[in-house]
């Protein structure tokens, strides 16, 4: 699929979906809250940039996204990067403009379709990168839980601006907790643990909204009754108000420093922030994508011209640079968001609560919060996640325990690049082989493409598979052969699945699957036809043909037929034929002697009459086909369950005439030869018609034998070849019901 294929649709209509979107919004908005004014702290930016960020994130980015879950805002991974550039450019108005530069950036970036590199993330660094992020909310947000406040709301790194680690924030939390918060906290905590668990659920409310509720109607009751453990100012969401304590909406709304258009440092910090949030945004676009339960995927290069036009005009306005960010976005997912309007809600919410609603939010106790972001972390990094890893192997798991290590020791880029330098050393170790080849295969059934994976497909590959996968449409039929690959990534297998079993249904595309190791939940089958050339028909001897039809079967009935290009073998074999073999069969439609014996286009000559009857006609044609083309062996087949046998053993046991009783005219020259047959098997007294399988076939097996023996009389050219060694004349019986074909010993001159 390519880069920016449209995602595939659902019955999932904005109207039906639009109540839990509203609600989804409410609760992303109530986590967005601090964290938009958290990271806007830790950037050394003006408080409100990050709530203009929020906002513009949610409103415009989410109207032009095609990310269904994905919520944009402020990014605690750009918080060092902006803290150092405002300080190095000197004026926050000079920063502002660089925010515009790079969302400019992302515009082209978008536009070049730079979003294909989100392709080249594995997903054990995605899956990764989602457990880190879960680790890192329930170790950050612990210490809000109890009232230990130090750290901003959102930092997501292991250094704490200032001083201190996320470890000793642990330590002192539990020596420095708030009872009043540590009460909310809890309370919230056991409401999202036992909502689903209660008849309360049928309400169809997420547990994360009545969480929040209960915190602030605890923490008013206790403000009311004015306990000791009445939660400080401190302690609770604090939103700024504009027109109180000095703040105008002249300092909300700051304008970029335009006349440092040209400065290098102001370009420099616009390209380093275009090239940072992109990649931020795709590694969260990707991971979000994960965590959609309709399992849709969304456009990166869209992405991209969105948090483009977003940045733009949130430097025009005061903003910080957004990204797509993991933490609301999970929060969105798991609150029952199903489409952009729950994101549009909650920047709306924003803009509403800023202007209106401030002394309002500020009832809202961080605790409640931070037991929010700690189930949350909990479903991300749950221990489920980690056993699933684990069992796909250390190719899989050992990259994604290093990710989640380093993006809980570092930051998330950072832990991101160990995560795929480690995907890379592993795939190294391994001594992958990379690549597709794609051959059109022109079957019966219509063209067929064949992906012939190399003997390691690792997940470097995604790129180009996607973009294969994208080429095919409504009425395609493509083969995907595994057969000669020592080793397939999970990431790759878990790509074909989805293509095999909802992309390729979905666009009507028909996919055959060949090769795949029992250890892969995806096994299919598909014919590869070969051909015999002059030069191969000059080598070969009958005994050699006959080990050929021998393997041949082998693969026949185990499956494992040869691959050919049938479109190529058509032209090769255009200007003459150069059989191996002549095969006098019957017309049964169950007995092909092509499919038998694994053979391709021009490789035997096929002689089908019913009963396998040989006539002068077929006998001319046998002699041309080894006198004249060159075949190496004649071979009379005969099968099981044979319905001219089974005919003319029932007439035979009534004595009826052929003709006579079926009005067929010819018939009797088929029938009469089997008569023969009939007549010389002794060894059966009762049942001596159609009804006894065993008889039936034990008839058509010296139908067999005698059938040579009159090819033998009936040719000098054949008889006087084969005593020469230059043909064999060999009898085999074809079981219908297995596919076997058993032959015949010492029957036919030559025969080996």
């Amino acid at each position: 699929m390519s880069a920016d294929s449209p995602s595939i649709s659902h019955a999932h209509s904005v109207p039906a979906t639009l109540g839990r979107d509203l609600v989804a919004g409410v609760v992303v908005f109530l986590v967005a809250v601090p964290l938009c004014l958290g990271i806007a702290l830790a950037s050394g930016a003006p408080i409100v940039s990050g709530l203009v960020s929020g906002i513009v994130g949610g409103i415009v980015v989410g109207l032009m996204s095609g990310s269904s879950i994905s919520v944009s805002g402020p990014a605690a991974g750009l918080a060092a990067i902006v803290f150092a550039q405002i300080r190095d450019l000197g004026t926050f108005e000079a920063f502002l403009l660089a925010v515009m530069i790079g969302g400019a950036l992302q515009l082209v970036l978008g536009a070049v379709r730079a979003g294909a590199l989100a392709n080249y993330f594995p997903s054990n660094v995605i899956k990764g990168l989602l457990a880190a992020i879960g680790v890192l909310l329930v170790l950050k947000q612990v210490p809000h839980l109890v009232g230990y406040d130090a750290d901003y709301e959102g930092d997501m790194s292991f250094s704490r601006i200032g001083g201190g680690t996320t470890v000793s924030d642990l330590g002192e939390a539990l020596k420095a907790f708030v009872p009043g918060a540590m009460a909310v906290g809890f309370a919230s905590l056991a409401v999202l643990l036992a909502w689903d668990k209660t008849p309360l659920r049928l309400l169809k409310v997420p547990a994360s909204l009545i969480a929040v509720l209960v915190g602030v109607a605890i923490s008013e009751a206790m403000r009311r009754q004015g306990s000791s453990w009445t939660i400080e100012d401190s302690h609770l969401v604090s939103l700024p108000i504009v027109g109180s304590e000095g703040m105008a909406w002249a300092d909300v709304l700051r304008t970029p420093d335009f006349s440092r258009w040209n400065d290098p440092a102001v370009l420099m910090a616009g390209v380093t922030l275009a090239v940072v949030a992109s990649l931020e945004t795709l590694l969260n676009l990707e991971a979000t994508d994960k965590l959609d339960p309709l399992r849709r995927t969304s456009p990166p290069n869209r992405e991209l011209v969105a948090q483009g036009a977003g940045n733009m005009l949130a430097g025009c306005i005061g903003g910080l640079p957004m990204t797509s960010v993991i933490v609301r976005s999970s929060v969105n997912a798991q609150s029952g968001g199903r489409t952009r309007a729950s994101a549009v809600f909650h920047g709306v919410l924003l803009l509403v609560a800023f202007v209106f609603g401030a002394q309002l939010m500020n009832r809202i106790p961080l605790a409640s919060l931070a037991a929010v972001l700690i189930v949350t972390g909990f479903k991300l990094a749950s221990p489920k996640v980690i056993r699933q890893m684990w069992s796909e192997g250390l190719r899989q798991f050992g990259p994604f325990a290093i990710t989640v290590v380093a993006i809980v020791a570092t930051d998330l880029l950072t832990g991101v690049l160990v995560g795929l330098g480690a995907s890379v050393a592993f795939i190294l170790v391994g001594n992958v082989k990379r690549g597709f080849r794609v051959i059109r295969e022109n079957h019966v059934g219509g063209m067929v493409h064949r992906i012939e994976l190399a003997t390691q497909a690792s997940f470097l590959n995604r790129a180009q598979l996607a973009t294969i996968f994208g080429e095919f449409r409504s009425g395609d039929q493509v083969a995907i052969d595994a057969r000669a690959t020592e080793f397939i990534d999970p990431d790759i297998v878990s790509m074909i699945r989805e293509f095999v079993h909802e992309t390729a249904p979905a666009r009507g595309v028909k996919v055959s699957l060949l090769g795949f190791k029992d250890r892969y939940p995806l096994q299919d089958r598909k014919q590869y036809v070969d051909w015999t050339s002059k030069e191969i028909q000059a080598s070969l001897t009958p005994d050699r043909v006959l080990r050929l039809l021998r393997e041949g079967n082998d693969r026949f009935t185990s499956g494992q037929r040869l691959t050919r290009d049938l479109a190529q073998q058509v032209g090769d074999t255009a200007a003459g034929q150069h059989p191996m073999a002549c095969i006098l069969s019957c017309i049964d439609s169950r007995s092909p002697a092509e499919l038998l014996f694994d053979l391709g286009i021009g490789d035997i000559f096929s002689v089908r009459l019913a009963g396998n009857v040989a006539s002068p006609e077929a006998l001319g044609s046998m002699e041309f086909a080894c006198k004249v083309a060159g075949a190496k062996l004649v071979v009379v087949l005969g099968h099981t369950r044979c319905g001219a046998v089974k005919a003319t053993c029932d007439l035979v046991a009534k004595g009826l005439d052929p003709v006579e009783a079926t009005g067929l005219t010819n018939l009797g020259s088929i029938t009469e030869p089997i008569s023969e047959a009939v007549r010389m098997e002794t060894r059966t007294k009762e049942r001596r018609d159609a009804t006894n399988p065993e008889f039936v076939d034990q008839v058509a097996e010296i139908h067999v034998r005698n059938t040579i023996r009159w090819i033998e009389d009936h040719s000098p050219v054949l008889r006087s070849m084969a005593l020469n060694g230059e043909v064999a004349i060999v009898g085999a019986m074809y079981d219908v019901a297995t596919g076997r074909v058993h032959f015949l010993d010492g029957v036919g001159a030559g025969a080996a």
